[in-house]
């Protein structure tokens, strides 16, 4: 047997063990947004019951800035023993090498998949002092009013769909640019920017105070928050190509046995009745927990649809 023969093979039996010793300390959790976001207070949820049944915590560390690149950075220049996990956006996993020419990490090779514990349901919403019910009356009202009715969105995906719903009904409105979900929130009861198109979670108040009117939401199926609110598929229009997700991934070279053992707790906590309800469904998200597996083969076409995205929206490197 030649010497790196037994490496390897020693390295292979040492890994299970490995895997069954972690955690033997607390666990970093790397963010590419600020506390108080989606990915912060799911991270912070899943860290209780890790504590609870691993007996180490995990530690939040928020890296927000440069375009969700800073997150995405960190992660990638981490130490791949196990011990620092990352929950970073589809912008920083997927779109990133297509919307800016210098990416400092390489989203394919720098990261090892974990898990996409949820897509983050996108609702279409309306001020309700339009008076519109309907994407229809939407857009006759911004052909009778033309360039005055403006609309914000978070992503390219959903702006590319809002693009081709106005080619396809010659509906007149101004793109804004988004700078948060407290701000177009702001923006849409003010007036300022009274249509726009973010996480469900964001509205779920505002909905249910009539303040604002939801036409159509990016899930496949209904949301049980409001079934009156059709889906973009029941309304005839191609669902997005790209869903929004926060995705749960380890610097690459983390021990195979650790991404298992992660993946599979962290599903067993979300899969948990009490907490799929009262921490996904009724915070606007749709639970996946996927394996590592299916996760990796997610990004691969999630990819591949983000560049198609990017390219049929017309939106030049930066």
């Amino acid at each position: 047997m030649t010497r790196m023969a037994a490496v390897l093979l020693a390295a292979l039996a040492a890994a299970p063990a490995f895997a069954d010793d972690y955690p033997s300390r607390p666990i970093r959790a790397i963010t590419a947004t600020s506390a108080g976001g989606t990915s912060d207070i799911f991270m912070r949820l899943i860290g209780e019951r890790v504590l609870k049944d691993w007996g180490q915590p995990i530690i939040i560390e928020n890296r927000p800035g440069g375009n969700m690149m800073i997150g995405g950075r960190a992660c990638a220049d981490a130490p791949n023993d196990g011990y620092t996990i990352c929950i970073l956006p589809i912008e920083t996993l997927s779109y990133a090498p297509f919307l800016y020419k210098n990416v400092p990490y390489d989203p394919q090779k720098d990261f090892v998949p974990i898990t996409n514990p949820f897509f983050n349901t996108q609702a279409l919403v309306v001020s309700t002092a339009l008076e519109v019910k309907s994407l229809d009356e939407l857009a006759a009202l911004s052909k009778a009013k033309p360039r005055t009715l403006s609309y914000t969105v978070p992503s390219a995906s959903l702006a590319l769909f809002l693009e081709k719903w106005k080619a396809r009904t010659g509906a007149d409105l101004v793109r804004v640019p988004f700078r948060g979900g407290a701000e177009a929130v702001t923006g849409v009861l003010s007036g300022a920017t009274p249509v726009a198109m973010f996480g469900l979670a964001n509205f779920t108040a505002l909905l249910r105070g009539g303040q604002v009117r939801g036409l159509a939401i990016d899930s496949a199926a209904r949301s049980p928050l409001f079934p009156d609110i059709p889906t973009l598929t029941e309304l005839g229009y191609e669902p997005n190509p790209t869903r929004i997700y926060f995705g749960i991934v380890a610097p690459a070279g983390t021990p195979g046995g650790i991404v298992h053992k992660l993946a599979a707790e962290i599903a067993a906590i979300g899969n948990d009745p009490e907490f799929r309800r009262r921490r996904l469904i009724e915070m606007g998200l749709d639970p996946v927990f996927n394996t590592p597996e299916e996760f990796a083969a997610f990004l691969r076409q999630d990819r591949a649809n983000a560049e198609r995205v990017v390219r049929e929206s017309g939106l030049q490197t930066q």
